[in-house]
């Protein structure tokens, strides 16, 4: 069983952590059931393990955090639903690389209900969606722009942090960093798209796919 459980308000970024790890320990020791967590942020950069001390463009701008996740510098804030999966890899194969694949395909097929088609790149974490609306890059391909991210940490193959959509967050709050160390492409949400989409909306889409991809009931709601 996936215990669903939304928090209200903005959630320290510290408290999330050490939810995820209590979490984590209790699923790894039989305790709880496995999570998500949909949450969101007050304005904040977060530091993967990858993370370029010099793809933090402007330090003082919001709190920066230390994150054991994999990856490199994110920014998490208000009208971003963040995503936090506490789900045991050992019962789905022990396969890390399928996993995180497994995630990037909840996110396309989520961002499918809203007839956004999101796609991965080879060498780009996260999911992206092309620009019909912008011009040409000078090669003479389609821009894209930057949608999802997804990094994790797996302890005792329980795996902690998650994945993050862009719903309607302030773009220009991306602008401090280099999100995920990709300075040639852009980031977008679904409302920058021309969809007036709502919190609600992407975490009814999340609920509605999540079994097509990990196949585990889910239980009702928290």
């Amino acid at each position: 069983m996936v215990d669903w459980i939304t928090a209200d308000g903005l959630t320290d970024y510290d408290d999330a952590v050490a939810w995820m790890e209590t979490r984590a320990a209790d699923v790894r020791a039989g305790t709880a059931n496995e999570a998500i967590w949909l949450v969101e942020h007050p304005p904040l950069y977060t530091a993967g393990t990858s993370a370029d001390v010099a793809d933090l463009t402007d330090p003082d701008r919001f709190p920066v955090y230390t994150s054991k996740r994999g990856g490199q510098y994110t920014y998490h804030g208000p009208g971003q639903r963040v995503a936090y999966v506490i789900l045991d890899v050992e019962k789905r194969g022990k396969d890390i690389r399928k996993f995180v694949h497994d995630l990037e395909r909840w996110i396309i097929l989520a961002l499918d209900q809203f007839n956004v088609e999101g796609e991965v790149r080879e060498g780009r974490v996260g999911v992206w969606v092309e620009r019909d609306d912008k011009p040409l890059t000078i090669t003479g391909a389609k821009a894209e722009d930057k949608i999802a991210a997804l990094g994790i940490r797996i302890r005792k193959w329980v795996s902690f942090h998650g994945l993050s959509i862009n719903v309607e967050p302030d773009l220009s709050h991306f602008d401090g960093i280099v999100p995920c160390g990709i300075s040639e492409h852009g980031v977008t949400s679904l409302v920058d798209l021309g969809l007036p989409v709502t919190m609600g909306d992407v975490d009814v889409a999340l609920k509605k796919t999540f079994g097509e991809v990990f196949e585990a009931k889910q239980s009702h709601s928290l």
